[in-house]
């Protein structure tokens, strides 16, 4: 979980500016908490609700209602119009978007999952309160699958093995670097953010993968470096750096959170 989050702080400076190389300050004074990781720590917190996880229905009925109170205390950042409006909806609905937030913020489930199966159930239960698409079911499923994979001690064969039953890999970052633009869906972004990881040497390597390309910087970071600290681990100097930018209900639910899995 932290390391989404660490991806998602770093990448936030860069969604709207860009920047198309890995040599860039990696925390600076105005890298802040965004949407995703605030959503993260709402799928946390709804792991940690429910009692039993193989009940998918009252899962998904604690991730709905963690989404909508993380989401109300964390107003001010800026959110896609389409969530906003389920945020704040007195009928929240489904609705049929192919974009990434889900995707984003399903990476607790892999830590609390007892098999890979039970993960994609999850990641699918997770991102179907909003996002009702197959494509945003297929991107959900694929970076969570992707960070269980990596916690339960696979190789990155199998992993890649893994992300190509979702979507293809056929480029490397060096190619689309130059070219690649904002795209929020999943097909888009989610195969980008696990090679991302793959091509990486470590976890520091992976988050400046993840931001060189440009696009939607943070969402894309967040899911790298999920897998990334699944397989890696953490630096002890990077995690010391990242955790104060972590303040109230997302420091609350990484520590309830961490004290668990």
């Amino acid at each position: 979980m932290l390391g989404a989050l660490i991806g998602s702080i770093a990448g936030s400076i860069y969604e709207w500016k860009n920047i198309k190389t890995k040599d860039f300050p990696l925390f600076r004074y105005d890298s802040r908490i965004a949407g995703d990781a605030v959503m993260t720590a709402a799928v946390a917190n709804a792991v940690l609700l429910t009692d039993d996880l193989g009940d998918l229905e009252g899962f998904k009925a604690n991730v709905a209602a963690e989404l909508r109170r993380m989401g109300e205390a964390y107003l001010g950042l800026p959110y896609g119009p389409r969530f906003e409006k389920w945020l704040l909806s007195d009928d929240p609905r489904p609705y049929d978007s192919v974009g990434n937030g889900g995707a984003a913020r399903v990476s607790p489930v892999a830590w609390a999952a007892e098999s890979l199966p039970q993960c994609l159930a999850l990641a699918k239960a997770a991102t179907e309160v909003t996002h009702a698409s197959s494509e945003a079911g297929a991107g959900a499923c694929c970076a969570a699958g992707a960070v269980y994979l990596a916690r339960t001690g696979k190789d990155k064969d199998a992993i890649r093995d893994h992300v190509t039953r979702y979507f293809p890999l056929d480029f490397t970052l060096d190619e689309i670097r130059p070219d690649y633009a904002f795209d929020l869906s999943c097909a888009g972004s989610v195969p980008q953010a696990m090679e991302a990881f793959l091509e990486a040497e470590d976890f520091e390597d992976a988050i400046r993968n993840a931001i060189s390309i440009g696009g939607d910087s943070d969402t894309i970071a967040c899911m790298t470096g999920a897998v990334a600290a699944a397989f890696y681990g953490i630096p002890k100097d990077i995690r010391d750096v990242a955790v104060p930018y972590l303040t109230g209900e997302v420091w609350i639910a990484l520590d309830r959170f961490s004290r668990v899995y």
